[in-house]
């Protein structure tokens, strides 16, 4: 799979002012509203106990329908490991809950982590990974953020305009923007609006993802923090919310990057063995 929009791969050579610059012309180009080769109640799913706090649940509720005009949709998870300043970039495609594919890409990094900054060190081994992917998704899950970032391009979104392709982002961290209500000690499929502040290129109040309670213990003595999920590129805010809770497996992340944070683990340690 190639670059739609070559122009915005990240350029590693670049001045941080010069990535600043293209994240924000990325961040322009960006779609933050649905625009889906596929209707997502067809990836709908029950996701977890009855909210108690008066937020809105999932609305990927209902049941597959008997007949679809077209085939069920192909995810890909994309999560990335590291070992030194190598990065492996793993891809893990999935169909109707299926592993269709599996693909990879080992790639030197040309520049250190800088927060905000995380597609230009990262992105350099994603477009090598998609290179060597023969399928081509209908949906892209990123570990990492889209719209919630200083300049709403954190790697989901960079990634997704790179190749107009649908993406999420999915971080276990929150870079910035402000939850509407607490996080703490949240019930499993609880979530809230994550909205955009002053440190963030947009209207402030602006929603820009959403805190996801995916998992939690049952005892009250520790918890488990949310997901924060975002809209990377042709996807809203709450749909990618949705469509997160409806890719849940039984684990805190889902599927897509589940299998694709295991995929690059076990590439990891084969390079190490090498």
């Amino acid at each position: 799979m190639e670059p739609v929009r070559p122009d915005f791969v990240p350029d590693p050579s670049l001045s941080r002012t010069e990535m600043e610059a293209l994240q924000r012309s990325v961040a322009a180009d960006a779609e933050f509203a649905d625009r889906l080769p596929f209707d997502p109640a067809t990836v709908s799913q029950t996701t977890g106990p009855a909210d108690t706090t008066g937020s809105a649940q999932s609305t990927l509720t209902g049941e597959r329908p008997m007949t679809t005009a077209h085939e069920p949709p192909v995810v890909a998870g994309i999560d990335q490991s590291f070992i030194n300043d190598t990065a492996i970039s793993a891809i893990v495609a999935l169909q109707d809950g299926e592993v269709i594919e599996r693909t990879h890409a080992v790639t030197e990094l040309s520049v250190p982590y800088i927060p905000g900054l995380l597609s230009f060190r990262e992105g350099e081994a994603i477009v090598e990974a998609f290179a060597t992917l023969d399928c081509e998704p209908d949906l892209a899950c990123f570990d990492g953020s889209g719209r919630i970032h200083f300049r709403q391009a954190g790697l989901a979104t960079h990634m997704g305009v790179v190749f107009d392709l649908p993406a999420i982002g999915i971080a276990k961290n929150l870079l910035c923007g402000e939850p509407r209500e607490s996080v703490d000690d949240r019930a499993e499929g609880w979530r809230t609006p994550i909205e955009s502040t002053d440190a963030v290129d947009c209207p402030s109040g602006t929603t820009i993802g959403y805190a996801y309670q995916s998992r939690q213990y049952d005892s009250g003595n520790r918890y488990i923090n949310p997901l924060y999920v975002s809209p990377g590129h042709r996807v809203s805010a709450e749909t990618a919310v949705d469509l997160v809770a409806a890719f849940g497996g039984g684990y805190k992340l889902p599927e897509p990057t589940r299998l694709a944070d295991s995929y690059a683990d076990e590439v990891k340690s084969s390079v190490v063995d090498d």
